[in-house]
């Protein structure tokens, strides 16, 4: 008799555990909320999807916030050249960027989504639109998907229902109450790579994009912790790829409301010069602008909009002459640029997270499947569970490893592998 398999969530995870499970000869029935697939899967990476990063193993799990060690067995089994590969096979040719992220050619998270979809319908999978589960039971050695409208039985269910970010893509956290409902324990969700807000009054500096800084968030009593790359302002915070990736590493600095007791964010304009170098390009462009307000000259080290915070924390008037900077003005001019502050208020709230920390506790799944050790027929993959990563593909990555050991273990369980 064919083995039956019901995957709760048509997203990276759901749509990747499905196209391995009928590579394998298993029956799947796809259940989506939506009225299409792949929603949350479009939109990623400002909808060119940032697919996975080219790196090896360790180089992931360096960049694993929450619960690396579990990840062991899904990441070795599938790994980041592995994801290229697959992608490659099904017509979507890969570049890699700066960081070694990589992105479909075409730039379009679109041909990601309509690639592993026809994975799934050219094998045979069954994709049900608009049909939200409300329930998973375990029914003996049978489990039970209860949707709007019936119920369906099945050798094994998988959830890949996401997380609690992101909710107009259908990500509502129903994963949570299905497996709480097992007798699961779920680790508190709560945003991960949201934007930093900030106390000061930044909308001057809306839209204005940093490259090649480091940022900065240090707090009294614990080690800084810094981010290379680039980020951007926007009206009432900062936001961008190390900026998001600074905020996942925020826990303990902030409290249950996602709110920083004592932190500054600091800004190194320019992080290739030590303050030797940088003293000497400075004196430099005030000689070469020596009659100039030192507001005209600053233009060509930071970008305008920036000259005003820069000049202030410094102690410097805009319209002083640049022949007229005093020795320790300019020591000060240099010491701001390398530690520009700013004042964290709080972090993101969930609706703004790229992705969700916390979830489905993993000390309650194996690591080898993603099986569920209280019902042993449900298997939980991707975002649904306690596991999180920095930007960079990293967190896609985790998605399509977690989906390829759990279709395998299925396979072999049910000894149906080809």
């Amino acid at each position: 008799m064919a083995v039956k398999v019901a995957v709760i969530g048509a997203g990276a995870a759901g749509l990747f555990a499905a196209a391995q499970l009928l590579r394998r000869g298993i029956s799947v029935d796809i259940y989506e909320r939506n009225d299409r697939v792949g929603k949350k899967l479009s939109i990623t990476g400002k909808g060119r999807c940032n697919l996975t990063n080219k790196c090896t193993p360790a180089q992931v799990f360096e960049n694993v916030v929450t619960n690396p060690k579990f990840l062991f067995s899904a990441i070795n089994s599938f790994t980041p050249d592995d994801t290229i590969e697959y992608f490659e096979r099904l017509g979507v040719p890969t570049k890699e960027e700066r960081g070694r992220r990589v992105f479909p050619q075409s730039d379009r998270a679109a041909d990601v989504v309509k690639a592993l979809e026809k994975d799934v319908t050219s094998r045979g999978g069954n994709i049900r639109l608009n049909t939200r589960v409300l329930a998973v039971n375990r029914l003996g050695a049978k489990a039970e998907a209860i949707y709007e409208g019936g119920s369906e039985r099945y050798d094994c269910v998988v959830v890949a229902t996401g997380g609690a970010s992101y909710k107009g893509t259908g990500s509502t956290g129903d994963g949570y109450s299905f497996a709480k409902a097992l007798g699961n324990k779920i680790i508190t969700p709560r945003a991960a790579l949201v934007p930093i807000y900030l106390k000061e009054d930044v909308t001057s500096l809306a839209g204005l994009s940093l490259k090649n800084v480091t940022a900065t968030i240090s707090s009294p009593g614990r080690a800084d912790i810094s981010m290379f790359g680039e980020m951007l302002f926007m009206h009432r915070g900062v936001s961008g790829p190390i900026i998001l990736s600074l905020s996942s590493l925020c826990a303990g600095r902030v409290n249950e409301r996602g709110e920083f007791s004592s932190a500054s964010l600091l800004i190194d304009l320019k992080p290739a010069l030590d303050e030797e170098k940088l003293d000497r390009r400075i004196v430099r462009d005030l000689s070469e602008g020596h009659t100039k307000a030192i507001k005209n000259v600053l233009p060509a080290l930071m970008p305008k909009s920036l000259i005003p915070f820069v000049l202030k924390q410094a102690g410097i008037s805009p319209e002083r002459r640049a022949c007229d900077v005093t020795a320790r003005e300019r020591e000060s001019l240099v010491a701001t640029v390398k530690r520009l502050n700013f004042t964290p208020s709080h972090l993101g709230g969930i609706d703004e997270g790229i992705i969700t920390s916390g979830g489905v506790d993993v000390k309650q799944i194996d690591p080898r499947d993603c099986k569920d050790k209280l019902a042993d027929n449900i298997y939980f993959i991707g975002e649904v569970l306690d596991v999180d990563a920095l930007t960079g593909g990293y967190n896609l990555q985790i998605a399509f490893s977690t989906a390829y050991i759990c279709a395998r273990g299925i396979a072999e369980r049910y000894n149906s592998a080809q």
